[in-house]
């Protein structure tokens, strides 16, 4: 699908981006019966009191004993915003690389990237046995985890971080929005819209394609 002659690469958020007024975290927590603890907690993490870790650790808890079949079966109903098939492929045909840069659970990145088509995704693993969740955290992932392994999709990809774009809508945006040379905050947060290069709001992600032109449009 990506030839080796990108014109850049960009970065897209999940939660509250291509997952709209929610996170993927909070809709599997309904199934798994601790979607209230989980809200209250994500909003603590947008405010600042608490950090990703403990987050991901509270979250975790409630993943005890179910099966990755399970929940690959609850992400087919994940509500997401539209025109992302047509927003990869523009991308694609454009020599933008798509990348999932995001602090999903890795099941949910490897879903949508398998979904989708992005080239990769980033995100915290959770730890399983026999294809069951444990209940605990494998890998812990953060904002700044996210800017390093976005970095590194550029390196590998031969791009500077200025022929790349990122689009999100958080705090988990603000490190990779400083690192790369275009950034949309898309239906964001306070924070995320003053970091940003250009603010779109809107239920089709596809507003956002006038903007990433300018990437393509800077490498001729």
């Amino acid at each position: 699908m990506f030839s080796s002659d990108h014109a850049g690469a960009v970065f897209f958020d999940v939660d509250g981006t291509l997952v709209p007024g929610t996170s993927s975290s909070v809709f599997l927590a309904g199934f798994l019966g601790h979607r209230d603890a989980l809200a209250k907690a994500e909003d603590a993490y947008a405010s600042g009191d608490l950090d990703n870790r403990q987050v991901s650790e509270l979250d975790a808890k409630g993943w005890a004993g179910v099966s990755e079949e399970q929940v690959s079966g609850w992400l087919d109903g994940l509500p997401l915003v539209s025109g992302i098939t047509e927003t990869v492929g523009w991308c694609c045909q454009h020599g933008l690389v798509p990348v999932l840069a995001t602090l999903a659970w890795a099941p949910v990145g490897s879903y949508l990237t398998d979904r989708f088509g992005f080239h990769a995704f980033s995100g915290p693993r959770l730890e399983t046995i026999d294809s069951r969740f444990t209940g605990r955290v494998a890998c812990h992932f953060d904002e700044y985890d996210k800017r390093d392994f976005a970095l590194a999709q550029a390196r590998e990809l031969g791009l500077a971080p200025h022929a790349c774009g990122a689009i999100g809508d958080s705090r988990s945006d603000l490190p990779l929005f400083a690192s790369v040379g275009l950034s949309v905050a898309f239906n964001a947060s306070t924070g995320a819209r003053a970091a940003a290069t250009v603010t779109m709001d809107g239920g089709d992600l596809r507003c956002v394609l006038p903007v990433l032109s300018r990437l393509v449009t800077a490498t001729r």
